[in-house]
């Protein structure tokens, strides 16, 4: 039997590795700060995949690819842009390697590219450019699309899944012929994320609009959701942009309004990556490994035979055929493990590692009571139900854990979420964790100096924020409202 996980109360990063680790999500590649995704973690980003592109199409939007490369100076035409991302972009100068003559290889001096080209941080610049060429007429728009695709962003301070060099994302690009469409796209794609992470990923999230100096470089205006994790960390969990009319004057993106006048096109763009992966173990994973919402686990039940010898292993095996069967038809993912090559106890351990909703234990003393154990990985308690009738009482097991684990986390964050209203009171409470709801004056100044301070950010100013007159914590003037501050990944 491996050793214990570390506990979450002692060292939380650790606690956090360990588990990607021992469930056997993803490990550390040869390329610093890259990650290999084994097929147990990828396994779950396919089903977030599933769900959230049958959302997108559900709301209109088509899949594109559109290129790895941007060349330079198309990310040098939106200035704000270019300035954002400048520092954390890979580029490419040569196209060939040679022999250095001793057995390696080096860059051939000759094989100089005309122009650098960036591996792309995003996509707006290369997929504007693009759009150039497919709008002419208000009848062309809106443009809804959307790319699943990987970026790089050179990330010096990595870790599996929340920051690395290169991710996984989808990438929302839409063009519309005013700016209330736009407007109207942007707050629908964060609903469609705030709707995501709370009914499949079971994870309560604020939605809000970011302050300007944590905008996206070049957007007018960010929305985003944020998730608190258990070491009372806030994790921003997806974003929405208003990018007004900044690209599509960049690369000169015009068209024919119902008015016969020339316009440029409004633009948004919204995406989430496999940092959600991140959000999923550290809102909801224990001391035991793994927990996992129903919705996004790889294997929902797990069926493990107790036995002795191999005619009591065919009696089981005989007995869980149908309810495999029934499972299956009532599209829940089933796995009867039958293997020999480990025991019934360490299978156990290994399931509840891996967040195995529901673990059904079955052995000959249960097949003479016409019984089965249900264990449930979010409470780990067990409990003994009949055989009759087993895979319907799972389904709505599989339910309630569901609304289980997000009400948990729900009641977390209610807890852990503070108002306050002194500057002692945001330092000393910014040191335990949570979300701070506190006011502040609106300038960038006071919110550089709280940085600076305390390491806490403006996670968001919410959308169902109440209008209430107060004084700023830090510098007591006069404010509107209390917006969320946190310490975040």
């Amino acid at each position: 039997m491996s050793k214990a996980l570390p506990k979450r109360s002692e060292n939380y990063s650790e606690w956090y590795n360990e588990i990607v680790k021992r469930a056997d999500l993803a490990e550390n590649s040869a390329v610093r700060g890259c990650m290999v995704i084994k097929p147990y973690g990828f396994a779950i980003w396919e089903k977030m995949q599933r769900a959230l592109d049958d959302m997108f199409k559900a709301t209109g939007h088509q899949n594109a690819y559109f290129p790895l490369f941007v060349p330079k100076s198309f990310l040098e035409k939106e200035e704000e842009h270019a300035e954002g991302f400048a520092k954390e972009c890979a580029v490419v100068t040569h196209y060939r390697l040679k022999s250095d003559g001793e057995g390696g290889l080096m860059v051939d001096p000759n094989a100089k590219l005309e122009e650098e080209l960036i591996i792309r941080p995003t996509s707006e610049t290369v997929i504007w450019n693009a759009y150039k060429g497919w709008i002419q007429s208000w009848r062309d728009l809106p443009i809804l699309v959307n790319q699943w695709a990987n970026v790089v962003r050179w990330e010096m301070r990595t870790r599996i899944f929340l920051r690395t060099a290169e991710f996984l994302w989808q990438e929302g690009h839409t063009a519309h012929a005013t700016e209330q469409e736009a407007i109207e796209e942007t707050e629908t794609m964060l609903g469609v994320y705030a709707d995501f992470a709370e009914n499949w990923m079971a994870l309560p999230v604020v939605q809000g609009i970011k302050s300007p100096a944590e905008r996206f470089a070049g957007a007018v205006e960010t929305y985003c959701i944020e998730a608190l994790m258990q070491d009372g960390k806030a994790l921003q969990s997806g974003t929405s942009h208003f990018l007004g009319q900044n690209f599509a004057k960049s690369f000169d993106v015009k068209f024919v309004n119902k008015e016969n006048q020339l316009e440029y096109a409004w633009a948004t763009s919204w995406g989430v990556s496999t940092r959600l992966m991140g959000a999923l173990i550290m809102a909801h994973s224990d001391d035991n490994g793994l927990v996992l919402p129903p919705k996004l686990a790889p294997i929902q039940v797990v069926i493990v035979p107790i036995y002795k010898s191999p005619e009591d292993l065919a009696k089981i095996s005989e007995s869980v055929e149908p309810i495999v069967s029934e499972l299956k038809a009532l599209g829940i993912s089933v796995k009867y493990d039958d293997s020999d090559n480990q025991r019934s106890g360490w299978k156990f351990a290994e399931y509840e590692l891996r967040g195995v909703p529901v673990r059904l234990g079955l052995g000959m003393r249960d097949l003479e009571n016409g019984t089965v154990e249900v264990a449930r990985r979010d409470t780990l308690t067990k409990e003994s139900r009949p055989l009759d009738g087993i895979a319907s009482y799972i389904s709505g097991l599989l339910d309630e854990i569901q609304a289980s684990i997000y009400q948990r986390a729900l009641k977390f964050r209610e807890e852990n979420t503070f108002n306050v209203d002194t500057w002692d009171e945001f330092k000393e409470q910014i040191e335990k964790g949570g979300f701070i709801m506190a006011h502040w004056d609106g300038t960038a100044e006071t919110e550089e100096k709280i940085k600076e301070e305390t390491k806490a950010t403006i996670r968001c100013i919410p959308l169902n924020a109440i209008k209430e007159a107060g004084r700023c914590v830090y510098t007591g003037k006069e404010s509107q409202g209390r917006v969320v501050f946190a310490r975040a990944y």
